[in-house]
């Protein structure tokens, strides 16, 4: 049975981490045109003297069901500690780019892809019916497969010829899926990362993932697939749970770890909600330096007592960074 999203009540108060977006609603066209005529394609990057910084915030009950209703009297936003007039607000359903980011090393033999692939039926078909994919394989070495695909169908018919084999360059993987939905034409991000282990091939450290994910604004969603199982994480090589929890914890994403089909399918509706209903609010910072420092943003609404037991998700902030050139000039990174 599908877990429906909750209306709630106006006045609530949500205290958590959150994540920077350069998008603009359409009652900002005007400075949306002026702003997509000086940004680049990867929009890491915040050129906050002319660009509004757009947050997206993901808010839960304690079943993990998506809430929506809220209202932009409802929310209030902070940077460095510093409240921000807050300038839009939407909780449009807008669709998204969608990275699949899919294990095929040998551990994931035994029937394990095809259950994923079922799961992920569920996903699309619960999806924004415009939502673009990039589908990337991994074992040994990461395989774009799918470079911006609005076909749903076309994702799971890649999943009917996939043979596990080889290690497992998850790192590599997901550096990979970063790039390329970051490109999307969606200024809502995401990837589903589905594997059941931990990297034990890629040339790219996790420090050096975790980076990328911090720059991006791409939300992970990490499917441990472990067979049936009552604690099913324990199922999952050593470091496997940790580092697949925190690349979610740093996107603003969640991790699922199902014990069964049901549990599969369930988790992959959720996530297909959970970008369904997100919410976006915007600001132009007050006091903006572009230093290359982290700018830590918080978000909180009217009444933190009245539904005190809500949950809200998404990344902590951004890199101060005047433009992608001066970023990617420092990190030396690839695009």
């Amino acid at each position: 049975m599908r877990n429906l999203p909750l209306r709630l009540p106006p006045l609530v108060t949500i205290l958590g981490a959150v994540a920077i977006f350069v998008t603009l609603p359409g009652d900002f066209s005007s400075l949306a045109r002026r702003q997509r005529s000086e940004a680049s394609q990867d929009n890491v990057s915040v050129k906050l003297a002319t660009e509004l910084v757009s947050v997206r915030v993901t808010v839960t009950d304690q079943g993990g069901r998506a809430i929506e209703g809220l209202s932009k009297d409802d929310f209030k936003i902070y940077e460095d500690k510093v409240e921000q007039p807050v300038s839009f607000f939407s909780d449009e359903d807008t669709p998204a780019s969608i990275g699949i980011v899919f294990d095929t090393s040998n551990s994931m033999s035994g029937g394990k892809i095809m259950r994923a692939r079922e799961a992920l039926a569920r996903f699309i078909q619960t999806s924004h019916e415009q939502d673009e994919y990039f589908l990337i394989s991994f074992n040994s070495s990461a395989q774009l497969l799918l470079d911006g695909a609005r076909d749903g169908q076309a994702v799971l018919n890649r999943f009917n010829n996939v043979y596990p084999k080889g290690e497992t360059a998850l790192y590599d993987a997901v550096y990979l899926g970063i790039e390329k939905v970051s490109q999307g034409i969606y200024p809502k991000r995401a990837i589903i990362l589905i594997s059941d282990g931990e990297d034990n091939h890629s040339r790219r450290s996790f420090d050096e993932l975790r980076r990328r994910l911090q720059e991006s604004d791409v939300a992970i969603y990490p499917i441990g697939i472990a067979g049936n199982s009552p604690s099913p994480k324990s199922r999952i090589t050593a470091n496997g749970p940790f580092l697949m929890d925190k690349l979610a914890s740093i996107s603003g994403g969640k991790s699922f770890w199902p014990g069964n089909a049901e549990k599969m399918n369930e988790a992959f509706e959720r996530i297909a909600l959970e970008l369904r209903r997100q919410y976006s609010i915007g600001y132009l910072p007050s006091n903006f330096v572009a230093d290359g420092k982290w700018r830590r943003i918080k978000v909180a609404v009217t009444d933190k007592h009245k539904f005190s037991r809500l949950s809200v998700r998404s990344r902590e902030g951004y890199y101060a960074i005047k433009n992608p050139e001066d970023r990617r000039d420092k990190l030396g990174t690839r695009h």
